[in-house]
């Protein structure tokens, strides 16, 4: 068995948000600056340039990459060797994103109930945790900030079986179109299909923390991937929905086993701000 102290994981989590509060996606970096390289209109231009400065002005001047920092999000891999004493990971996670809130600082963005009060907790927690069992003694953490514009975008819809393929596709790429610039592209779609009504939603979160622009291992599931990325970026909303042929920069998939009167999907939007990393313990 192997022991990693509440110390070390508290302060690995601090570490990470700070880094991603400043530091967006390279990929993304990388796909904005190829799209502002070729654009020919200039109002399109002119957004994906200040996209592309802010992605060099936030890490050099340390001011948040987007003034909303989201709901922290972590998905941890704990391997069945490893024992944390004294404490569970949620408190650990919490009280993490509290410090960071104060000492970068960052915005506070949740509530502690969502309905009546909406009262604010001011530390930027709790984090949305999801913990896996996996083997091995290493302890894995994948942690995002996600803001609350592409969240509120994203869609769950339960399919019947037999939906035929082009449906399916017609319906995800009219659903993220409709969001317009709500969802502030350009966007990474993160899709789920399968499992049952709350797993699809927790498998397209996972899908954004795919490294961009993957191939998918099954090779029907990269058809649909590229497919879906396609027909997307054909419909010209474009950047900020100003037009162009950069909706999005990617779309991943994850599926896994479901009923046999079910087709769960869910998609789960990310704006530009793609603000991630993957740490190990």
């Amino acid at each position: 068995m192997r022991i990693v102290s509440r110390e070390t994981i508290h302060r690995a989590i601090c570490d990470a948000i700070r880094e991603i509060t400043f530091n967006n996606d390279p990929a993304v970096i990388t796909g904005i600056n190829q799209a502002l390289a070729t654009e020919k209109n200039e109002l399109v231009a002119d957004v994906l340039a200040s996209i592309s400065t802010n992605n060099t002005i936030a890490p050099e001047d340390q001011i948040p990459l987007c003034q909303d920092t989201g709901s922290t999000i972590i998905i941890a891999d704990i391997g069945s060797e490893v024992i944390i004493p004294g404490a569970c990971l949620q408190e650990i996670a919490d009280q993490a994103a509290a410090e960071a809130q104060c000492s970068i600082p960052l915005r506070a963005s949740i509530v502690s109930e969502p309905l009546f009060d909406r009262a604010n907790t001011g530390t930027n927690s709790p984090v949305i945790l999801h913990i896996n069992q996996v083997k091995g003694d290493k302890l894995q953490l994948q942690i995002a900030q996600k803001g609350g514009g592409a969240e509120n975008m994203s869609f769950l819809i339960m399919f019947p079986p037999t939906t035929p393929l082009q449906t399916l596709k017609d319906t995800i790429v009219s659903r993220i179109i409709e969001t317009g610039s709500r969802a502030c592209p350009p966007l990474i779609v993160g899709i789920g299909i399968g499992g049952n009504f709350e797993r699809c939603a927790y498998l397209a979160k996972a899908a954004l923390f795919e490294p961009l622009g993957r191939e998918h291992p099954d090779t029907r599931y990269a058809e649909l991937e590229q497919g879906i990325l396609d027909e997307i970026n054909a419909k010209g909303s474009g950047a900020q929905g100003m037009g162009g042929n950069l909706t999005a920069l990617a779309v991943h998939i994850i599926y896994e086993p479901c009923h046999i009167a079910s087709l769960p999907v869910a998609v789960n939007l990310q704006c530009h701000a793609h603000r991630h990393t993957h740490i190990v313990i």
